[in-house]
């Protein structure tokens, strides 16, 4: 049985990242869990206010995406990854506007 914290699991991640280090995998793994977490939270917060129809759900979403990756940014400096979310930020948004054209 394999587990989440074994040696190749590890390793797999850091060559598909492109890090040098394993810990710098857990940092990143840790920078994604908190910023989810942070989201998550927040909804607490803001959900109330909004109402509970389907809609606001979808609204919610397209309007948490921004504030998600700028937390993500904010983890990652503060953590310091802010290298590779940056590159990550970069990547994703060329994604998005790939998708358009």
């Amino acid at each position: 049985m394999k587990y989440l914290c074994s040696v190749s699991f590890v390793n797999r991640l850091k060559q598909r990242w492109n890090v040098e280090k394993a810990w710098m995998v857990w940092v990143i793994l840790l920078v994604f869990a908190l910023t989810g977490f942070t989201v998550m939270y927040l909804k607490k917060f803001v959900k109330p206010y909004l109402g509970d129809e389907w809609w606001v759900d979808v609204v919610y979403y397209i309007l948490i995406l921004p504030v998600y990756n700028i937390l993500l940014l904010t983890y990652g400096f503060c953590l310091g990854q802010f290298r590779y979310f940056w590159n990550f930020e970069k990547r994703f948004f060329k994604r998005i506007v790939d998708s358009f054209k």
